[in-house]
């Protein structure tokens, strides 16, 4: 059984590619040459049934929401109920990423009750089962690694963070050059101190080729993780981070050779000057792989505030090239999110890849603009209502702040003395 990648080699055009193009609004070929070349990813395990989408260079940028249990909060239900709330908000994709109660039990009922392309780091689980064996996170074996992940491809998930970047080499650049926060990443974390314990490779850089055959043989995409992506603003854009980025782009040509399709994930956070330039440093390292970023964030004064500092850089971001922007909560740096953080977070951060969409495929995105527009024009507001990002809230603010509004009526701000209702009477009046 061949990759979408590998069908697309060889000129075979699937359903999957025929619906993706139909979604986007461009020709099958353009698709089929985009996922040949790895520029453009489907991730849908072959073992799952959901829709496919598209993420990579000429599409719409595509939102991402992490869900998942702690070792302090561990209610399944309510991260069922934050996966099928994120996926109404309009999410794209989920990961799960669990690390309290039965990760098994709860990655399946996600699967089997919310019907949307789903992630995991399999790390995470990886560890944590080793921690509860042994007492150490650092007492996992690669058969645990491994193992983890193969669980995790037969249950059908479509794409896996591995952090495969994290090698002896950078672990020695570690100790030479310190950063204010470290390490950030969790998964990077873990094989960092994997490394020092054992004074081994990481598993998952040793047995790299390994990890190609399990990711081919259920056509799961592989998202190389950014182990040390910058966890404030201080440490942005460092060897480090630039030191993973060029392993990262070996393993990326790497998995194009061998059929499997990959995404590079990037930072973190970083300064708004810096954001372009982050950008195209993947895009030529990693020759114009899909490009999955993490916010970013572009300050570190505002916690409470995560979901918008996110939001600017992730426009910034997507303007610039970035395909894939995965959502920040308002709690990112506080704890674990609610399920109205995580309505929040989807619908901030769908606003800022709208936003670059309105620069990269301005043709579809302005078509919604213009229609919200003509409506606001009209006076039209059940046409506004309805044409919102969030329906519910506009509707919920006009009925609290402007509860007289009607078709002829300005709302509260304005009054009668709303400029388009004026301009429209004296319109007429012309006439």
């Amino acid at each position: 059984m061949y990759t979408q990648m590998e069908y697309a080699k060889n000129g075979k055009l699937t359903e999957e590619m025929k619906l993706v193009a139909k979604i986007e609004e461009v020709t099958e070929e353009f698709i089929m040459k985009g996922l040949a070349a790895g520029r453009i990813v489907i991730p849908k395990n072959v073992k799952h049934e959901i829709n496919s989408i598209g993420i990579g260079e000429g599409l719409t940028i595509k939102v991402n929401a992490n869900i998942g249990t702690s070792k302090d909060i561990c209610d399944i239900d309510l991260e069922i109920n934050k996966a099928k709330v994120a996926k109404k908000a309009g999410a794209d994709t989920l990961m799960d990423l669990s690390t309290g109660g039965d990760i098994d039990f709860i990655r399946n009922r996600i699967l089997r009750e919310v019907p949307i392309c789903l992630g995991t780091v399999p790390i995470y689980q990886a560890a944590i089962d080793a921690q509860l064996k042994n007492d150490a996170i650092v007492d996992m074996t690669e058969d645990d690694i491994f193992n983890t992940i193969e669980k995790n491809a037969k249950n059908g998930v479509d794409f896996i963070t591995v952090h495969c970047g994290i090698n002896k080499l950078t672990v020695e650049t570690i100790k030479k050059h310190k950063r204010l926060t470290g390490i950030v990443s969790r998964g990077g974390t873990f094989l960092a101190a994997w490394i020092m314990h054992n004074g081994r490779e990481n598993p998952l850089y040793e047995n790299y080729d390994y990890l190609l055959e399990l990711a081919k043989k259920y056509d799961m995409t592989l998202s190389l993780g950014d182990g040390l992506r910058p966890g404030c603003i201080n440490d942005a854009t460092d060897i480090l981070q630039i030191q993973e980025l060029l392993v990262l782009g070996e393993l990326v040509e790497r998995a194009r050779a061998f059929g499997v399709q990959c995404m590079v994930e990037g930072p973190g956070h970083v300064p708004i000057d810096q954001i372009a330039m982050n950008v195209q440093l993947e895009k030529t390292i990693c020759k114009g792989a899909p490009f999955y970023v993490l916010g970013p964030i572009v300050t570190d004064v505002a916690p409470g505030y995560d979901h918008i500092t996110s939001a600017i850089g992730g426009s910034v971001a997507a303007m610039s090239g970035a395909d894939f922007l995965c959502y920040v909560t308002q709690t990112e740096h506080i704890g674990l999110p609610d399920i109205e953080d995580v309505k929040e977070g989807v619908i901030v951060t769908r606003i800022a890849a709208h936003s670059g969409d309105l620069i990269r495929r301005k043709r579809i995105a302005s078509r919604w603009d213009y229609k919200i527009s003509e409506a606001r024009a009209e006076l039209n507001w059940d046409k506004q209502i309805n044409l919102a990002i969030n329906p519910e809230k506009v509707k919920t603010l006009l009925e609290k702040r402007s509860p007289t509004t009607t078709a002829e009526k300005g709302c509260s701000m304005c009054g009668d003395f709303c400029a388009i209702k004026i301009l429209k009477q004296y319109m007429k009046s012309e006439h």
